[in-house]
């Protein structure tokens, strides 16, 4: 079972780390304990949404960009699974900021991409 607090405690504790950054400091930061901090990075406590808003701001890292990761890892992690189990994948989105392949590695080429809810519409992508 993939638990969204031990993920979310991994993306805070790499974003931490990237700034080389302590839990000490980290916590005195956000006005929170150094032993709730570590056990929420450890995925052992789930933080509010206070509690978030309050690390990301001592971590100077918008929250999107933090739920951005989890949902990445997350998604990551649903693949993972289903590969184990055995079962055929459902079919995912595109993870945020994935560019789609241009079959002749063109940059100027357009692409067309029909949106799934509406089959009706289409929408023009330029590969950057």
């Amino acid at each position: 079972m993939i638990l969204l607090r031990r993920l979310l405690g991994d993306v805070l504790r790499r974003q931490r780390q990237r700034q080389g950054r302590t839990l000490r400091e980290v916590s005195s930061s956000a006005r929170v304990s150094l032993g709730y901090l570590s056990e929420v990075e450890r995925g052992q406590k789930e933080a509010s949404s206070e509690l978030l808003s309050a690390i990301c701001d001592a971590l100077d890292v918008p929250m999107s960009e933090v739920m951005r990761e989890v949902s990445d890892d997350l998604a990551l992690a649903e693949l993972s699974e289903s590969a184990a189990v055995g079962s055929a994948a459902a079919p995912m989105r595109p993870l945020l900021g994935a560019v789609p392949s241009v079959p002749s590695g063109r940059p100027d080429e357009r692409v067309t991409i029909k949106a799934p809810k509406a089959p009706a519409e289409a929408v023009d992508v330029v590969a950057a």
